[in-house]
């Protein structure tokens, strides 16, 4: 039978260096300086484009109005995710970040089909629009949204809940371009159709980045390995490392933005070290992949296996498997199937 070794304190409490946090305090300070620009403005915009009787007026307001809520959602979430684990959430509410990028490509999904069927509509009727006005707001908002993109590209993008407030604001920039052009289109040559047209490109802007988020924080909830990396290959890296007789119930998560987790059950030689051997495949996962959140149950494997691995060419009989119930593929020297 094996013996399982227990390594808790020579993992020093498996966690105990890693850095899960980002600069927080720089990057609510560069979130609020664009909450303010975003909202002062949007309450104008809205006067002007009732006035101006511009959709695409109305819907860059509109857009801005989930801008701030965008920015909110992220302010909130980024001091929920900064509360220490604890109780019932041993990972803490870092996953709330995760959530905030979702609703915010959530709503960006929503709005773009309200603001398509109000443009499609616009097209089929177009009414007066003072093009003027328009392009005299829209050459505001994109000052507007210059420096607020700005200031939200200084805080730390690599986190999903930054960048999909950050998204928000980069398409109502590109919103504010088009309807600036069309403002300019309306003024001088009278093609009221222009300001629907407008409205159209920032609807298409607004489903391309609402998509990339959805689908970003999916995969993450959903519990996908993190992009780039394939657990297949990795399992045969482990696999191949001296010592390593079989790795198999390989998980690969991201935990939040940044921070991958990793947790397999590792077989190694009668011979070896089990905690030698754990050191060394942490140390390669985090030169490698950069996983430093790790969790790996290393035991000696049973001499009959190890007969079997050895002698007959690595045939599978019953007694080949260590776990009655491993999920997902299993990795072992050599070809073999994943």
């Amino acid at each position: 039978m094996a013996k399982k070794h227990d390594h808790d304190q020579e993992h020093d409490d498996g966690h105990g260096g890693h850095a899960h946090g980002v600069s927080a305090d720089a990057d609510r300070r560069w979130l609020t300086l664009a909450l303010v620009l975003i909202a002062v403005f949007m309450s104008a915009e809205v006067v002007i484009g009732v006035l101006a009787n511009s959709l695409a007026l109305i819907s860059d307001a509109a857009h801005m109005l989930t801008d701030v809520a965008s920015i909110v959602l992220a302010l909130v979430a980024m001091r929920l995710a900064a509360r220490p684990a604890k109780g019932s959430y041993t990972f803490g509410l870092k996953r709330v970040e995760i959530l905030s990028a979702q609703a915010n490509g959530l709503t960006l999904l929503l709005l773009s089909v309200w603001l398509a069927y109000e443009a499609i509509h616009r097209l089929i009727a177009p009414p007066s629009v003072t093009g003027g006005l328009v392009l005299a707001t829209a050459l505001v908002g994109v000052a507007v949204n210059l420096v607020a993109t700005w200031a939200i590209s200084r805080a730390n993008r690599t986190s999903l809940n930054v960048e999909g407030a950050y998204q928000h604001i980069l398409t109502d920039l590109f919103g504010f371009i088009a309807t600036a052009i069309a403002g300019a289109v309306v003024l001088f040559t009278g093609f009221g159709r222009a300001d629907a047209i407008a409205s159209l490109l920032v609807v298409a802007l607004m489903l391309k980045a609402g998509y990339g988020l959805v689908r970003d924080s999916g995969r993450i909830f959903l519990e996908a390995a993190p992009a780039g990396i394939d657990p297949d290959v990795l399992g045969d890296l482990l696999v191949a490392q001296k010592g390593v007789v079989e790795v198999h119930d390989l998980h690969i998560w991201t935990i939040t933005s940044g921070q991958s987790a990793l947790s397999a059950h590792v077989l190694v030689e009668a011979s070896e070290d089990c905690h030698a051997v754990r050191r060394d495949l942490e140390q390669l996962l985090a030169t490698g992949p950069g996983i430093t959140h790790t969790t790996l149950q290393v035991d000696h494997v049973g001499s009959e296996f190890q007969g079997l691995l050895r002698i007959s060419g690595r045939e599978e009989t019953e007694t080949d498997t260590h776990c009655d119930d491993a999920h997902g593929p299993v990795h072992r020297p050599g070809l073999h199937e994943h």
